[in-house]
Parts: structure tokens; C-alpha cells; sequence
């Protein structure tokens, strides 16, 4: 590839020493994924397991704002209006694919997750064997608020959180920071951004886990530890009528900003989302999770929820959904079930 061809590629390819450096390009929309950008990390991490120069492989994104903002979500709304949904499956088949293969990579995987880190952006990066985070870092998985679900393998690693710090997360879609995101185990380590520069040089010489150790500080105090009382409390119900209850009950204000949080998000994509959280804690692979999500994601674009939800974040950019069924009590069980139908000849079958 020529170097004018690889400037306009969106996902840079270079090797410094032993490490090689996938750089998400699209700064301008926030790295956010498309199906080439997928296929070409993919392609990438191939390459790289065989060459016996790469002895590291390390995930960056372009631009001052953040690591990715998760999938270019356009592309499930036009899906959904066409009535097709064969690119989004496609998306998700190779999406999901690439997440469990980073999971399982054999070489280390150091993902740099400053700044914004969300949805895909979480796939890429928190199944990686090497997570930094620095004080900038913001992650979180989104969906419920666009009418989706957590996917990308959220489910598994969000089911998994300390008590019920993942369930919390999941359904208020709320963003946390580094000492969160180690205490919940979607990150390892703390490393302030303006050491950066000074690590991927480490990297291009030392190995790994001795460059992180080098530079490698303790991260500024979180929020989630101190909350666990009523988080634990509260999310350990049984359905989300009863979570939101307990939390305008609880008599604090952060558990009632809570309950209010939980009551603009998409009603089905709530209960699904406590369907599939509570299911995912009784998986023992990721990828039993991600073949779980895959069917979740393919009865929600079949919902008018998803293509709202993006209509009214990104193209009309009003903030006001109009979610259908409006409220959680028109959200029946049989709906909910609906999202976990197997899919037959179609299905992921990555476990």
C-alpha cells in the first residue's frame, strides 16, 4: 500500500520496533466502525500473529476525542427502514467474529482506551489481554438509549461486574472512568494520558507487560465504589418495573437521577437487556454471549425502537424518541422472548 493510500485508509497499519500499531482513522465521526474498517483489523491481526518480527499488537484511535465511539449506527436506521438487514447482520457477523478472536489472540493485545470509548469501541478494545485507561478515559455501552442492547460481548463482560455495578451500567448507559472501568474489569491499568507517547515507545522495544509496568499509576478516585450499597440494593430485582421502584424508594438522590435515567430509555430494550444480562451470567465463554447478542441484535432491528433511536440521536439529533411500546408495562414477555429466538440456518455459531 502506498503512503497516499494509507493515509486515507480508515484504519492505519505501521510497526515501530516489535510492536504493531492498528490506528482507528475516522476522527471526524469518532473512529466509529464501519464494515471495511472491521474487516481490515481483522486482515491485520492475521498478518501479525504469523510474523514472527510483531511481538505486540496495539490499538489506538485518531484525534484528540477518544478511542471509538462504537459502530456508525446510520447504517442499522437505513437498515431498518429498508426492511433488509442484511448489512447489519453482516456488520454484526463480522463484528462479533473480530471481538472473540481478539479475545483469544495469542500475542499481547494493548488497547489505549483515552477519551471516548464506547460500544464497539468497548468490543475492540475490553476483550484485549492489555486494557489502559487513562484520567481522560469515558466508557460505557450506550445502547438502551437508541433503542438497542449491549453487544460486542457486553453482555458477558457487564454480567461479570462486581454485585450489580454491571446491571447499573447497562441500563442507564452511563459513562465511567478509569478506576471504574478496572473496578468493573473492562480495564487493567492506569496510565496518564501524558505518559502515552513515552509507553508506545516502551512498546516498540520491551515487551509488554514490563513497558505497562513502567508507566503504569494509580488511577484518580471512582464513583462506583462508594455507591455500591444502593446499586446492589436496588438492580438485584427481578424485572425493571420493580428496579426502578427500589430506586425512587432507595431515598438518595443519585438512586432517583437513576430511576429517571432508566424511564427515557427504549422499554423493550430495557427488558431485554435485563433478560440477556441474566442469562450471560450463566455462560462460561464469550462467545456463547456474543452468539446470544447476535439474535438479540437481529430481533431489534426488526423493532421500531432501533431505527427511532437513532433517528432522533444522530440524524435528527432532537434527543426526544418515541419509543414503541411507550412504557414498560406494554412491554410483554412474549416480546422479550421474542429477541432470543434462534435463528436457524443464520445463527452466529461461534459456540
Amino acid at each position: 500500500m502506498t503512503a497516499e493510500a494509507e493515509a486515507d485508509a480508515p484504519v492505519l497499519l505501521r510497526t515501530r520496533g516489535r510492536a504493531a500499531h492498528l490506528t482507528l482513522d475516522r476522527p471526524r465521526a469518532l473512529n466509529s466502525l464501519t464494515l471495511p474498517m472491521i474487516r481490515r483489523i481483522a486482515e491485520a491481526l492475521d498478518a501479525w500473529e504469523h510474523d514472527p518480527s510483531v511481538g505486540t499488537v496495539v490499538l489506538t484511535g485518531a484525534g484528540e476525542r477518544g478511542l471509538c465511539a462504537g459502530a456508525d449506527i446510520r447504517l442499522f436506521h437505513d437498515d431498518a427502514r429498508s426492511g433488509d438487514g442484511s448489512r447489519s447482520e453482516a456488520f454484526w457477523r463480522a463484528e462479533y467474529r473480530l471481538d472473540a478472536r481478539i479475545a483469544h489472540y495469542p500475542k499481547p493485545y494493548v488497547a489505549v482506551m483515552d477519551g471516548i470509548v464506547m460500544g464497539g469501541g468497548v468490543g475492540l478494545s475490553a476483550h484485549g489481554s492489555v486494557r489502559i485507561v487513562t484520567e481522560r478515559s469515558r466508557v460505557a455501552m450506550p445502547e438502551v438509549g437508541i433503542g438497542f442492547v449491549p453487544d460486542v460481548g457486553g453482555t458477558y463482560l457487564l454480567s461479570r461486574a462486581p454485585g450489580e455495578l454491571g446491571t447499573h451500567l447497562a441500563l442507564t448507559g452511563g459513562a465511567i472512568g478509569a478506576a471504574d472501568a478496572v473496578l468493573c474489569g473492562l480495564a487493567d491499568h492506569h496510565v496518564p494520558s501524558a505518559a502515552l507517547p513515552a509507553l508506545l515507545d516502551d512498546l516498540a522495544t520491551s515487551p509488554a507487560d514490563e513497558a505497562v509496568a513502567r508507566h503504569a499509576r494509580p488511577a484518580p478516585d471512582g464513583e462506583l465504589a462508594g455507591q455500591r450499597t444502593w446499586i446492589d440494593a436496588c438492580y438485584a430485582a427481578d424485572t425493571v418495573e420493580e428496579i426502578v421502584d427500589r430506586l425512587h424508594a432507595y431515598g438518595d438522590p443519585a438512586p432517583k437521577d437513576a430511576a429517571e435515567t432508566l424511564l427515557a430509555q427504549s422499554p423493550t430494550a430495557l427488558k431485554v437487556t435485563l433478560a440477556a444480562l441474566r442469562r450471560a451470567r450463566a455462560f462460561t465463554t464469550l462467545e456463547q454471549a456474543l452468539d446470544q447478542e447476535f439474535r438479540v441484535a437481529c430481533a431489534a432491528l426488526a423493532t421500531p425502537d432501533l431505527p427511532e433511536g437513532v433517528r432522533a440521536r444522530i440524524i435528527d439529533k432532537d434527543r426526544t424518541p418515541h419509543w414503541s411500546p411507550a412504557t414498560l408495562a406494554e412491554v410483554t414477555p412474549a416480546e422479550v422472548d421474542r429477541h432470543f429466538a434462534p435463528l436457524g440456518a443464520r445463527e452466529l455459531g461461534l459456540a
